[in-house]
């Protein structure tokens, strides 16, 4: 298993270097399993995604679950996305240290006036492409990473302007050597991260504190469908244990119930990159959803 963080300014061609990884270590001796985790596959538009910072974070957040998903399934996962927070490519690294596996970043180094033309050239193709100022604002916030720091180490630097990108490009085999060779007692330069007692007991606090928030908020759907099931008009269901009332005026269908569970659960796994940490026991927890539910009504019932 390997970790592999596509890192570069927009336009610079992530994605090319993505998909000529992908078929290097496919094509490689060990025949490796790869899955690519990029921003087109939530189908939303790239504009949409960098449009504001709560934006941005929520599409680092879904990027981040899909890859702490994936990282325990054997397989060799790359991110391809800009990555170009360093902050963000230091949490990628700590999934990867939790799980014990190799990792690596590959950085496309493209001046900006070359990926702004690229850029032009796209849109003018009708490709996806960016907005002046999202792609200004991109360029400007850009954290070029330095092979010093360990979550940019080891770092592979491609520069696709100059020598354009290949299966077979020095650079993509030298990663593909790193993320397939065989490692024994004697390998020096292939390091497998390890993970730390401290990033173990907190992934297994987070776990569990999904668990509880899970439970806390089936119990809040369960109070709302039997109030409901006793007939009559009802504008408030009460929860006791000193909790706020769920303001309702129509009727709420356990399919809307649960849809709005999942996605505040979801938000709640999510809330480490930007927010509050998961709430840890089942009062905090019934506290939350019913906040949520109670602006979602608010919002909807109108």
């Amino acid at each position: 298993m390997a970790l592999v963080v596509i890192c570069g300014q927009p336009c610079s061609g992530k994605s090319t270097a993505a998909v000529a990884l992908s078929e290097a270590l496919k094509e490689s001796e060990t025949k490796q399993n790869v899955r690519i985790i990029d921003e087109a596959s939530f189908h939303l538009d790239r504009n949409q995604n960098y449009a504001n910072m709560p934006a941005e974070k929520m599409l680092r957040g879904k990027l981040r679950s899909d890859v702490d998903r994936s990282v325990s399934r054997g397989d060799i996962v790359i991110v391809d996305s800009l990555n170009s927070i360093k902050g963000y490519r230091y949490e990628l690294w700590c999934i990867a240290r939790a799980a014990g596996i190799r990792y690596c970043v590959l950085f496309c180094d493209v001046d900006e006036d070359r990926c702004r033309e690229w850029n032009k050239e796209r849109e003018g193709r009708g490709e996806a492409s960016y907005d002046d100022g999202i792609f200004e604002d991109l360029v400007r916030r850009f954290e070029k990473p330095e092979r010093r720091n360990r979550w940019d180490s080891p770092l592979f630097e491609l520069y696709p302007s100059r020598d354009g990108i290949e299966k077979s490009s020095p650079v993509v085999l030298e990663a593909v050597t790193y993320l397939t060779k065989t490692v024994d007692s004697k390998t020096q330069d292939v390091r497998i991260l390890q993970p730390s007692i401290a990033t173990q007991s907190a992934r297994f606090s987070e776990a569990n504190s999904l668990y509880e928030l899970d439970r806390a908020t089936q119990e809040v759907i369960n109070a709302i469908v039997e109030q409901q099931a006793l007939g009559g008009a009802i504008s408030r269901v009460t929860l006791g244990n000193d909790l706020p009332p769920i303001e309702i005026s129509r009727p709420i269908g356990l399919p809307e119930l649960g849809r709005l569970r999942r996605t505040f659960v979801k938000l709640m796994g999510q809330s480490s990159l930007s927010g509050p940490p998961v709430p840890t026991d089942a009062n905090s927890g019934k506290r939350r959803f019913v906040d949520y539910l109670n602006r979602e009504f608010g919002g909807n019932n109108a």
